[in-house]
């Protein structure tokens, strides 16, 4: 099975240890003539590598797409450190285990430090998580979205299920009206929050109990499980459900720009961890401290800097997500009403108010064996 672009994988231990995976690709000569990308999708599309090449002739542009964050830093740990330039993940990979372990290294501040001046204002203050705790400069921060659940506004309306929250999965009048998106991970955090947990602080044996009854409710609940955005927006599209747990502007906005408006992300207005209930995840692009590192590398990170190419990787691959670059009036200017329709720009504001930022969980290795034995009765 092919896993989705946020169904991130691996357990606590090798988000922590990251054990050695396959084989090494194999190393490239005449370095300042490539750059070699290790990424989500979107950054390795022909629309934002085809303009980077054409103002680079005769450089060798290479992206590979991974399948979750760990897989991701696994291939740094196994030697390909000595490939890559760039690598793309969520936000607190790079601080709390590429910076510390020295797979990354700093970026000029001189440099980009600009940039930020022209973000949106969460990410001009600066945002935290692109810092390591000695003040470097580890990361650019672009994609972003809030992620917890969806609802068919026809059916469920926005402030009845912002207000509900995740209690709302727990209602039995919900009992066959909702599907669960199957991303693990995700599913995880979010059944802790729905449980009054907080999923990014250790669980005891109490919280595991309590975990281990909304799981068994959620799953016991779900008309639909599937791991495919597209087969759970029809689902909702057509009637077939009313909501679907675990889900945000990435899963929604395809639909929503097909003209299914009424297809809609929610964020919960409060929760267990310091008034929240929502989680948002944001991507962070950083330098890989390769011995033999390709001065194109940096150039990439201020290419897709630009407007036009901002634009493009908002809107890449079929799923459709705010940047961070927003707050520079050039890139919002690229973006018709529809597509910020599309996006929720109209909400995106007050959801990444009430949204925790996606970190590691800490006891994943538990909760994801009582997880997959409630999926699996």
């Amino acid at each position: 099975m092919t896993l989705t672009r946020r169904q991130f994988t691996g357990r606590a231990a090798a988000m922590a240890g990251l054990a050695v995976g396959g084989p090494m690709s194999p190393a490239f000569a005449a370095r300042n003539d490539q750059m070699n990308i290790l990424c989500w999708e979107g950054y390795n599309s022909d629309e934002v590598l085809g303009p980077f090449r054409k103002a680079h002739p005769g450089a060798n542009v290479r992206a590979e797409s991974g399948t979750s964050d760990p897989d991701m830093i696994n291939k740094l740990r196994a030697g390909e450190i000595n490939v890559w330039d760039l690598i793309n993940l969520n936000q607190p990979w790079a601080r709390d285990v590429l910076y510390p372990n020295g797979l990354i290294k700093p970026l000029n501040k001189d440099r980009f430090t600009p940039y930020f001046e022209k973000m949106l204002p969460e990410f001009a203050a600066p945002y935290p998580l692109a810092y390591a705790d000695d003040g470097n400069l580890i990361g650019m921060p672009q994609r972003y979205g809030p992620f917890s659940f969806v609802v068919n506004t026809d059916k469920i309306s926005r402030e009845m299920a912002e207000d509900q929250g995740w209690k709302l999965f727990l209602d039995p009048a919900m009992a066959g009206r909702y599907g669960v998106l199957t991303y693990d991970n995700w599913n995880v955090m979010h059944m802790c929050l729905t449980g009054d947990m907080d999923p990014f602080k250790p669980v005891d044996e109490a919280g595991q109990a309590k975990f281990k009854t909304v799981a068994e409710q959620i799953f016991g609940g779900a008309k639909l499980l599937t791991d495919d955005l597209v087969a759970m927006n029809t689902a909702l599209i057509n009637g077939e459900i009313d909501a679907y747990f675990t889900g945000g502007t990435y899963t929604s906005s395809p639909a929503r720009y097909d003209g299914a408006t009424n297809v809609r992300a929610i964020t919960p207005k409060s929760g267990p961890v310091d008034g929240k209930g929502g989680v948002v995840w944001i991507e962070l692009t950083s330098l890989v401290n390769n011995p033999d590192p390709s001065d194109l590398a940096s150039d990439f990170l201020e290419f897709v800097q630009q407007p036009d190419i901002c634009k493009v990787v908002a809107f890449a691959e079929g799923t459709y997500n705010p940047i961070a670059q927003m707050g520079n009036p050039e890139v919002m200017a690229k973006f018709d009403a529809d597509e910020l329709d599309a996006i929720q720009m109209d909400s995106l504001d007050e959801e990444m108010a009430r949204s925790l930022d996606y970190q590691v969980i800490p006891s994943y290795d538990a909760l994801i064996d009582i997880y997959t034995q409630a999926r699996r009765s």
